[in-house]
């Protein structure tokens, strides 16, 4: 199966009886990044946390701590 890095449109082959081959087949909301692009938003995250200036943006659930 051919697919595109959402990234940096890199055309690359992975097998289809992958299951990221049928997670992409079958459900187009999820896509595609290249081992260079995801090995690079890695770092970068990893720097980010690094500075202590780094804030999720998660939503954060709520307890139910009163009774």
């Amino acid at each position: 199966m051919r697919v595109k890095c959402v990234l940096c449109d890199k055309i690359e082959t992975i097998s289809s009886t992958l299951p990221l081959a049928k997670k992409l087949r079958n459900r187009p909301i999820h896509t595609y990044m290249c081992r260079d692009c995801h090995d690079r938003i890695s770092e970068r995250t990893a720097e980010r946390h690094q500075t202590g200036k780094f804030r999720s943006h998660k939503a954060v659930e709520e307890t139910d701590d009163y009774i």
